[in-house]
């Protein structure tokens, strides 16, 4: 939204809420009050009081010392993905690669420093790999925020950079801003990325930005596979046109 919101019209208490419910994750499953508090920025009985009303709400549950999460919360997710115009467009689209490449293909956003995947059309393949409509990922070990941050002015580049975190999820998970920084400016210059093996042993994936009609990158497609049925530079050959040809028909309709 473009138009600054006067602070008059802002329910304070309705982000307070967001923030706690947003303080769970996996790390934190189970979270005290005083924990939700440290981690939402509220005070302990603030924290406790929307917990409570979490819980009366039936988005959580308590034993009476901890609360956790309960699977109505993702009707909050589910709202966007069934209301928001995005992920019904390309979904087609995405398909039609899918069934073409016989590949899962997904489309994703950068949300902060977390790629979000909005849409997702499954391989033919028995057992099927990638990310379902809805999964969260950090950033720097998925394909698509590569490509996406490759769009970034290099001083916005530079700050989001300097912000993340760079765990390592798998041995070859690039951990090294510098080298990450790297493939940004290797993605930028070749308009496509393909890594392999950053979150699990043996997975190679390759995606490029898909823009609007204003050159505005409004996320990323991608494709995940095993590395073990084709080299590199074969999956490249074959995957390039496909995925250029489907990013440039996105950009007449998004």
């Amino acid at each position: 939204m473009d138009t600054p919101i006067d602070r008059k019209d802002i329910i304070e208490g309705l982000g307070k809420g967001l923030r706690v419910i947003e303080s769970f994750d996996d790390d934190h499953p189970r979270l005290s009050p005083s924990e939700a508090a440290e981690r939402a920025g509220l005070t302990r009985t603030a924290a406790r009081r929307y917990l409570l009303s979490l819980v009366h709400y039936g988005y959580a549950d308590s034993d009476g010392k901890h609360f956790w999460l309960l699977p109505k919360v993702l009707r909050l997710g589910q709202s966007y993905l069934g209301a928001a115009r995005l992920p019904r467009l390309v979904q087609p689209f995405i398909q039609r690669l899918s069934q073409s490449c016989g590949e899962t293909v997904n489309f994703s956003v950068l949300d902060g420093h977390e790629i979000v995947y909005l849409a997702r059309s499954v391989s033919p393949r028995v057992i099927s790999i990638g990310f379902h409509a809805g999964a969260r990922v950090p950033a720097h070990v998925v394909t698509p925020s590569t490509v996406i941050l490759a769009t970034y002015p290099d001083e916005a580049l530079d700050r989001w950079i300097a912000d993340h975190h760079f765990a390592a999820f798998a041995p070859n998970t690039v951990t090294d801003a510098a080298v990450f920084r790297a493939d940004v400016i290797g993605a930028r210059r070749l308009g496509y990325w393909v890594t392999e093996q950053q979150l699990e042993i043996g997975l190679r994936g390759m995606a490029l930005a898909v823009k609007d009609r204003k050159g505005v990158c409004r996320g990323a497609i991608g494709a995940t596979m095993p590395m073990q049925n084709q080299s590199r530079e074969d999956t490249i050959a074959r995957l390039l046109p496909l995925l250029q040809e489907t990013a440039q028909a996105l950009r007449q309709v998004i």
